[in-house]
């Protein structure tokens, strides 16, 4: 295995999970004489992983509504349920129909999406995810490899006006490698000035933490500080099922990717780019990854091969 790692340009951080390392002791930080600051904790399952939340001077209820907000969020936007919002927009391929703003927000933040990463992040993914075996959760297990589809450029079956959207019949899309960095943008925005949001890896930490030097963070084996900034993780280590099999398409062969690369964290200016930056980078493989994040100003990365 082989990391290499680039560290941020100013404090600032990384794309695993809140490092919890010597300076936490119980919830607090313990600092140089300083008085303790207490630093909230909460840990929940949803979006298909593990999720936290972390805020300094906020009640515990608030934390609560945040992470009631979050199961909401996944109510509204899986694809593993017929009635929610996106298994419905779904089904009205072929139709303008009326989306919610949150709804009209993320299929925007697609078609940005496909646009930043050269169309490497694709939500009209998801038929060739299905035909990869990725029909259930994972939890569930995926079923066996049926054929292979290549998707076409999401511009081309998606049209979004105010209120409302259309898909090309025949078409659908997948909002899980959107969605979460998204999400924690939003919600940190939400939650005050000293929080870090992080669902299933892709987070944003805003304020400067109990130091007043960043939200310490986990990457590449190192802690770095995180500051009013985005990080994510991509790889293919983990929801994977048979040889060469996992969750991470590449669209120009509607194939798992075949990325000499394993995982790649980015450090971004919000959890939004993140996202797009680490998914992008590992498909691209080591050859490009790092050409294209420094070319669209990521401010940090570890790239695992």
């Amino acid at each position: 295995m082989h990391v290499r790692l680039r560290a941020p340009r100013f404090p600032g951080p990384a794309g695993l999970e809140p490092s919890r390392g010597r300076a936490l002791r119980r919830g607090r930080y313990l600092g140089r004489g300083a008085a303790p600051v207490t630093i909230k904790r909460r840990l929940f399952e949803a979006l298909g992983g593990e999720c936290e939340i972390y805020a300094i001077g906020l009640p515990a209820e608030r934390l609560a509504e945040g992470e009631a907000w979050v199961h909401q969020m996944h109510d509204r936007l899986t694809r593993f349920s017929t009635t929610s919002e996106l298994s419905r927009f779904n089904a009205s391929a072929g139709s303008w129909t009326a989306v919610s703003d949150l709804l009209e927000a993320l299929l925007r933040e697609c078609l940005r999406a496909h646009e930043l990463s050269g169309g490497l992040v694709n939500a009209a993914v998801l038929p060739a995810l299905l035909a990869a075996g990725y029909t259930r959760t994972f939890s569930e297990g995926p079923t066996a490899i049926t054929a292979t589809v290549v998707p076409p450029a999401l511009p081309e079956v998606l049209e979004v006006r105010s209120g409302s959207a259309r898909l090309r019949l025949g078409a659908s899309i997948d909002l899980g490698g959107i969605a979460k960095g998204w999400l924690a943008d939003r919600l940190a925005a939400e939650l005050g000035p000293n929080s870090l949001v992080n669902l299933c890896g892709d987070l944003f930490a805003r304020g400067d933490g109990a130091t007043g030097e960043g939200w310490p963070v986990g990457m590449g084996g190192k802690t770095v500080l995180l500051l009013d900034m985005g990080a994510a993780t991509s790889g293919t280590r983990k929801r994977t099922w048979g040889p060469d099999l996992h969750h991470l398409i590449d669209p120009r062969t509607g194939l798992p990717s075949r990325s000499d690369l394993v995982e790649a964290s980015v450090i971004a200016r919000s959890g939004a780019d993140a996202e797009i930056f680490a998914k992008t980078a590992l498909i691209l493989g080591s050859a490009k990854a790092e050409l294209y994040l420094a070319a669209h100003d990521a401010l940090g990365w570890s790239l695992t091969a």
